[in-house]
């Protein structure tokens, strides 16, 4: 460490120079259990990881006033199925989830409109609800995000919009 300067020092003092440690470490394995030697395993229902999902439960809670529910729906079930569809398509492009992201998954189902044809809401009904309770329904929420087509998911939210409500069936896969 340097002295400072008004401490007198001995020009006889050797000051220590950078040695290299007698012990070098190898490299770094995989040697823990939960460590995956490649890349992601992929299969069914193994989902689509990425970086920073727990983020979009913070976007959830941003976005949450904006759903638009009806009789007989809940804005919980709303929000778990799609975050669910959120989280595939932002992993499918390799990011964090980001806002974009929870209005195109909010935006394929009518949640954000103030009048979804009657048709949608039935479908809605009918995929969407439980879903709130994720822990019990988690083959429910895969199966929302495995009807969505690839094709959707590569869609920009202006395209979605401009698509919306006149074809929800083929953006959905219902």
């Amino acid at each position: 460490m340097a002295a400072p300067k008004h401490t007198p020092v001995l020009p006889t003092n050797n000051p220590r120079i950078y040695t290299s440690p007698e012990h070098v470490p190898g490299s770094w394995t995989v040697d823990r259990p939960g460590m995956l030697d490649g890349r992601q395993p992929r299969g069914a229902s193994l989902g689509n990881q990425g970086p920073d999902q727990g983020y979009v439960l913070t976007l959830a809670r941003r976005i949450r006033k904006n759903v638009r529910t009806k009789e007989g729906e809940s804005v919980d079930d709303a929000i778990q199925g799609t975050i669910a569809i959120a989280l595939s398509r932002a992993s499918q492009f390799g990011r964090a989830p980001v806002m974009h992201d929870l209005t195109f998954a909010l935006t394929i189902w009518g949640w954000l409109l103030d009048s979804p044809p009657a048709d949608l809401l039935a479908k809605r009904r009918e995929v969407f609800s439980g879903l709130g309770h994720a822990a019990h329904h988690y083959a429910e929420i895969r199966a929302l995000v495995d009807m969505v087509p690839a094709t959707t998911y590569k869609l920009s939210n202006d395209q979605l919009a401009k698509s919306m409500p006149m074809s929800w069936r083929a953006l959905t896969g219902a």
